[in-house]
């Protein structure tokens, strides 16, 4: 049914209390996980894509789920290159085509099922910097001991400020948004969190179904230079 979606419940009240150990630990360590054979398959196509649109800036939408956000994006900013991932590929299959392959394009747009741990490192190794990242309401793992599956606490969230950019994440869970303001400020960066108003167009069908449901939603943004 739509606008049923329930609140984020936790038992974690405020920030998580070890997020500045776990963040200072990742900002002075590197990723090392090896990047799959599934992502170095679909980031071969990617590649050619992204050399056909040398010149142009690149936009990426990480957990793009069906892909709706990015096909919007790429209308939006019709001169940019526009990257959305993700790795569901029943998500991709929703929209037309898209799971067919690895890797569909259509025009300035390429949707990519991939892993976000794979697809990032690979960007930074191919010499990528984006022009805005969005992360639109990634899984809040709102139980405390879920804290390291946050992307703010996350071995790649060094990755996420090397990529650059104007990074904007939404949320409906307001203390992720409190938390990952808080690891880029430990990072030597400053954040603008607001509240999202009822009257802004919507990017995303999650954020079209919590807005229904009553929630209310956050934004950060983050100028990543």
């Amino acid at each position: 049914m739509f606008a049923n979606s329930s609140l984020v419940v936790s038992s974690q009240l405020g920030i998580h209390p070890q997020l500045e150990r776990v963040v200072r630990r990742h900002l002075d360590s590197q990723f090392q996980r090896p990047i799959s054979s599934t992502g170095n398959r679909s980031f071969d196509l990617v590649s050619e894509w992204l050399r056909a649109m040398l010149g142009r800036s690149l936009i990426l939408d990480s957990g793009c789920g069906t892909g709706w956000s990015a096909r919007r994006l790429a209308e939006k900013y019709s001169d940019a290159a526009v990257l959305g991932a993700d790795r569901s590929g029943v998500r991709l299959a929703r929209s037309a085509g898209a799971a067919s392959t690895d890797v569909h394009v259509a025009g300035n747009l390429c949707l990519a099922r991939t892993n976000l741990e794979d697809l990032w490192p690979q960007l930074l190794r191919f010499g990528v910097r984006v022009e805005r990242h969005f992360l639109f309401y990634p899984n809040p793992s709102p139980k405390p001991w879920q804290l390291k599956r946050r992307w703010h606490a996350h071995p790649l969230f060094p990755v996420i400020l090397a990529l650059g950019g104007t990074l904007e994440l939404r949320s409906n869970w307001k203390t992720y948004v409190d938390e990952f303001a808080r690891a880029l400020e430990l990072a030597g960066r400053s954040t603008v969190v607001n509240s999202i108003g009822p009257s802004e167009p919507a990017v995303s069908p999650f954020e079209i179904k919590y807005r229904a449901s009553g929630h209310d939603l956050w934004r950060l943004t983050c100028d990543l230079g």
